[in-house]
This record gives C-alpha cells, structure tokens and sequence, in this order.
C-alpha cells in the first residue's frame, strides 16, 4: 500500500465510519475503482481504531461520568440504579452479539462476505430500511391532521431487552454494505427512541466492539507481518482526524434532518455497482494481494 493510498483510505475511513453509509463498503469500493488490492478486514479494524479515538474525545464527559459510576456500582449496591451505572453494564449487554458473531464468522467477514454484489446488495436493502424508519420516526415527531405527534424515547428507557436487540441490530454491521450507524440507529428508530438517543447508544455501543476487534487484528497483524505499518498507521491518524469532525457535524444533523439523503445515496450507488458488476466492468471479488 502506497502513502497516497493510505491517505485517501484513511480519510474513506473517517468520513463514512459515522455516517449510514457504511465504512467498510467505501472502503472496498474506493480500492476496487481505483484499480488497488482491497485493504482488507484487518486494515479496516485497525483504522477503525483512529475513528474510535474520536468517539472517545467527542463523548469523553458522557463516557468518564458512565465509566466512574459503573465501577462504583459493582461495591456500593445504591447505585445500581443509576442511569449511568446502567448504561454501563448495558453497553457490555449489548456488545455480546458483536463479540460472538464475529469470532463465529470470521473467516466469512474476511472472504466471501468482501464480495461487490453482497456489498451492494446490502447498500439497497439496508438503505429502505433506514428509509422506512426515517420515515416511522418523521410521523410521530410531526403527528398529523388527525394525530397528535408522539413522544419517542430516551436514553432513561433504555433496558436489557432493548439493548440486545440495538446490539444484533449493530452484528448486521459485520457485513460491509449494512452501516454500523445505520443498522443501530435505524434500529433504535423501530424501536421507537429519538434519533439522538439512538446515535449517541449507537456510538457508545461501538466502543468495545471496534477496539475489541482492533485489538484482536493488531496482534494478528504483528505475528503474520502482512501489513504495511507506516501507510497503516497514517491511514489510522488520518481517520481520527476526519471522523471527529464527522460526529461533531452528524450529531447536529441528525437533530433536525432526516436521513433521506443518505438512503437515496446508498440505493443509488447499490444499483451502480449491481449493473457495473453485471457488465463485467467491475469484479466482484477482491484483488489478491501482493503481501
């Protein structure tokens, strides 16, 4: 991998991680239209480790104050009810199915899963999904002539039951093509929480998950020694750079707009590569690589 390679992965990374867009698409897509070897899961996980950082200095105060009173609740049993004692231990609730579908089916995350028309497949399908939600949560904001609008919910109704499904909702992520964010916060729209609330879980979820799986790729890496360290290690700077400036702009967004423009991007670009795939401009499988 050149360091011209690794800076525009790396900014693919940071743009798209936070955005239902799916970063791991990108990420396969950009290389494949450049005519470069796919990245691969591994450089995915360990890049991802820089957007991660970002997560963490962008919510350091929510997850300080969530760490500080979860370890408090495990001796002082009066704070077992507190809200951000429970988002503790409901972050490690729902961060059980990432963990054990991705052991299960890794060999399937680094191989046939990589595949351009599993990919653009899931653009689509994934993309009315998050259309259909959008739309669920837009009509009990605004209500309608014959309908006062709802009250969605909080973060303060989340529960165990709600926490396992936003976390199978975030497993569906190990597919590129789904979207992290889009898979959990479309989840959390069925669900019938605020899209605030739904993102902000959305992006604590990630945490254990990603630098789990970051972690796990790093050791991997260091012992078959086939990945490019320098071009990895910029690519991963330069992720957490952008993808700070990212959630700073989504959490804004999200407040306000609706996800829209986001599923008419995914459907359309799934379609694309489907015909240019079917035209034989395009293979769907990954190039082999060199290393």
């Amino acid at each position: 991998m050149s360091w011209f390679e690794s800076l525009i992965l790396g900014l693919v990374q940071g743009l798209t991680e936070f955005l239902p867009v799916s970063s791991s698409a990108h990420l396969r897509l950009t290389a494949a239209f450049s005519g470069w070897e796919d990245p691969g899961a591994a450089f995915t996980a360990i890049t991802q480790i820089g957007t991660e950082a970002a997560v963490l200095i962008y919510f350091r105060k929510d997850i300080g104050r969530i760490l500080s009173a979860w370890s408090r609740s495990l001796f002082a049993k009066e704070m077992r009810k507190d809200h951000d004692a429970q988002m503790g231990w409901l972050v490690i609730v729902g961060s059980i199915p990432i963990g054990v579908l991705g052991i299960t089916l890794k060999d399937a995350i680094e191989g046939p899963f990589r595949d351009l028309r599993i990919t653009a497949t899931m653009l689509v399908v994934v993309g009315i999904v998050i259309g259909v939600a959008d739309r669920l949560a837009a009509r009990d904001e605004k209500g309608g002539r014959h309908r006062a609008p709802k009250q969605r919910k909080g973060l303060e109704n989340l529960g165990v039951k709600d926490g396992l499904i936003f976390g199978l909702c975030q497993a569906c992520a190990l597919i590129p093509g789904v979207s992290r964010s889009g898979a959990t916060i479309s989840g959390g729209l069925f669900m019938g929480y605020k899209r605030e609330a739904a993102a902000r879980y959305s992006f604590l979820l990630a945490i254990p998950a990603v630098l789990a799986s970051g972690t796990f790729e790093l050791k991997d890496a260091m012992e078959g020694g086939h990945v490019a360290w320098g071009p990895t290690a910029f690519a991963t700077v330069i992720a957490f750079a952008s993808g700070y400036a990212v959630i700073a702009w989504f959490m804004k967004f999200i407040s306000t707009k609706s996800f829209m423009p986001f599923v008419y991007y995914r459907v359309v670009l799934g379609i694309v590569i489907i015909v240019l795939v079917a035209m034989g401009a395009l293979s769907p499988h990954a190039a082999e690589s060199a290393g």
